[in-house]
């Protein structure tokens, strides 16, 4: 098994190509053969583009970290931390949101995931949230799992629009 050294890197304005492209990839990776087709080509083309990215890095309350692997430095992963929202009614300025948490699946089972989801959690702390949620596909029964083992718990559900299609995700917050 080749094992590689990671590294997280704080995104800049120059990340948003980066960004999209794995961005897509693990969209695509993560939901093909569960959603539908098509709805997933039209959400990465939407809400996974250079365009919506670059948008998101203008904000000074957005933050996103690239995983990177050493020495070719190739992005397999990326998080992406936010203000929420998040359809729930105690939802606060104090919370934050981890909109965004993917890593291509041949990197996955080795602690990045862990690694990534202590940094939301460290970022979290430092901004004084209170807590910090996350939005899970409701029959992701791994995601939610890890998240699970990881001190969070179900607190709410939504619907989340991909491509046009809605489905069920389950809400969870972790109290920091």
């Amino acid at each position: 098994m080749v094992r590689y050294q990671i590294q997280f890197k704080s995104c800049e304005s120059e990340d948003a190509a980066a960004l999209c492209l794995i961005g897509q990839a693990t969209f695509l990776e993560s939901f093909a053969g569960i959603l539908d087709g098509e709805a997933i080509m039209g959400h990465c083309q939407k809400a996974h583009s250079e365009a919506y990215y670059r948008n998101c890095l203008a904000f000074k309350d957005h933050r996103f970290w690239l995983v990177q692997l050493q020495p070719g430095l190739a992005s397999v992963g990326y998080l992406m931390v936010a203000p929420p929202q998040l359809p729930l009614e105690d939802v606060s300025a104090t919370d934050l949101e981890i909109k965004r948490i993917y890593l291509l699946s041949k990197f996955q089972g080795g602690g990045v995931g862990k690694r990534l989801l202590d940094e939301a959690i460290k970022y979290a702390r430092t901004c004084s949230a209170r807590r910090l949620l996350l939005g899970v596909y409701a029959h992701n029964t791994d995601a939610i799992g890890f998240y699970e083992h990881m001190g969070f718990t179900k607190i709410g559900t939504r619907q989340f629009n991909v491509g046009g299609k809605y489905y069920d995700d389950f809400i969870m917050g972790l109290s920091l």
